[in-house]
């Protein structure tokens, strides 16, 4: 009997050991045939994300054996039977699923890589920031619009490359919250167009800024994938030397406020004096780590009221233009005017504050609310931006929806009110205690104040 139970155990380890035998040899072999392909796609521009894709099936491989080697069991089999499975797709000649999958890869479409031509494109872009951790996507919070902007044009096939390799720039960094109507970024873009050579084949170069008739109409696309809190407003063709930072002439914000009981001629009379080259460090969020130069031209500043009314207040607007701001500038800037209006500080202030000498360090002071803040326009030489008569009737349809949209919103919390008047109208819940009493006011320049940028750099530099 014993010698039987012998038998068969040396009988199940000489199949386990030929099983592992031939499964080491196929290795190789795969190993073989994945260099050559490997030597294949080093010519290819999207080289790391085929290796990854046609990577898969030797790494199951590799599993497959560590697995048998280690249970003598099914499941290494079943881990080898998967790799081949995939190698075999990968390296067969079934061209339509290897097609399928890599474009199931995001942002990865090997035709539109090797067979369309592209061109530098500027797009204006506006979008409601409520619910946005601000622009731009390096601050790892989501959502960010730019976030959002990337996901659209990867789902619509019209990148180029990653971030880096489009040449991707952007004229402003807005904060969470913060709004724009009129936001501009540059990349280079998928085109319709062919530019051929001698041979009268596809070149690949990139498309003369003059060529448009014929283009996608990248509005119309982007709009289609786009949440509905962002949109397209307009793109034009541009020079691949163009940066939307760079070449910005002048930026506008407007900041939207109620009216209230707020005194607007001394608040025009303060805001004037920002007007010129000034030095802003004590308006705005110093960064002495990376900006060390805080003067800044103001252009254009005004106060204007709109023919919109709530319960008899009027809504008003801020009106400021400059080459460029600093961080937080124009939310400090209006804080200090709020401030004015509401005759809690001279119009004398600014000067103060704008006199770096006399006062170096930065007064504590909140800033005002970002939501009513909206990036107006970016200006550049010789950009006109395009938008087809199609898709400028569609972008009016849904801006108009989504602001009847939150005009019911309005309502509904009007209506909030209306019934919490009972409520506010009890005196017996004045005679309780229950309202706080106003916080006296603490002229600015009497105030705890930040450290200088002189401090600032001592204290970075110390480390």
């Amino acid at each position: 009997m014993s010698n039987e139970i012998s038998d068969f155990g040396d009988d199940v380890v000489g199949s386990l050991q030929s099983q592992l035998q031939s499964l080491q040899n196929r290795v190789k072999e795969l190993e073989s045939e994945n260099a050559k392909l490997s030597s294949q796609l080093s010519k290819c521009c999207c080289r790391k994300t085929e290796e990854m894709h046609n990577g898969f099936g030797v790494e199951c491989f590799k599993l497959g054996v560590a697995s048998q080697r280690k249970n003598t069991g099914g499941s290494g089999v079943e881990c080898f039977k998967l790799g081949v499975a995939s190698q075999r797709k990968n390296t067969g000649g079934d061209k339509t699923r290897k097609k399928k999958a890599i474009e199931r890869i995001s942002g990865y479409n090997l035709e539109i890589m090797t067979h369309h031509s592209k061109r530098y494109v500027a797009l204006k872009v506006m979008y409601f920031g409520q619910r946005f951790y601000g622009f731009a996507s390096e601050a790892q919070m989501d959502p960010t619009v730019e976030s959002e902007i990337f996901k659209a044009l990867e789902k619509t096939r019209l990148l180029v490359g990653d971030k880096k390799e489009s040449q991707y720039s952007r004229c402003g960094r807005t904060d969470k919250g913060v709004s724009s109507v009129g936001q501009v970024i540059a990349l280079f873009l998928r085109s319709n167009l062919k530019e051929t050579d001698a041979n009268n084949k596809i070149s690949g170069e990139l498309i003369p800024e003059t060529r448009i008739e014929g283009e996608i109409d990248y509005v119309r696309v982007l709009n289609r994938v786009l949440p509905n809190d962002i949109r397209i407003l307009g793109w034009s063709p541009v020079s691949i030397d163009f940066s939307a930072r760079f070449s910005c002439l002048a930026r506008e914000y407007k900041y939207f406020f109620w009216r209230g009981n707020l005194n607007l001629p001394a608040m025009e009379n303060a805001g004037k004096k920002f007007i010129g080259e000034h030095d802003f460090r004590n308006f705005c969020k110093m960064d002495a780590a990376n900006v060390h130069n805080y003067r800044r031209r103001i252009t254009l500043f005004e106060i204007s009221s709109s023919n919109m009314r709530f319960e008899g207040n009027q809504l008003c607007a801020i009106k400021v233009k400059g080459s460029a701001f600093l961080w937080h500038q124009v939310r400090c800037m209006v804080a200090v005017l709020f401030m004015i209006g509401q005759g809690l500080e001279s119009v004398d202030v600014i000067d103060a504050l704008l006199d770096t000498e006399k006062t170096p360090r930065k007064p504590q002071y909140a800033m005002a609310p970002e939501i009513p803040l909206v990036l107006q326009s970016c200006e550049f030489e010789d950009v006109k931006f395009i938008c087809s008569s199609d898709s400028g009737q569609a972008l009016c349809i849904h801006l108009e929806n989504e602001g009847r949209t939150y005009q019911l919103q309005s309502a509904i919390f009007h209506e909030a009110v209306l019934s919490c008047l009972p409520f506010a109208n009890d005196q017996s819940l004045l005679n309780e205690g229950t309202i706080k009493k106003v916080a006296s006011h603490i002229p600015l320049l009497s105030r705890p104040t930040e450290p200088s940028y002189e401090e600032r750099r001592a204290k970075l530099n110390s480390r």
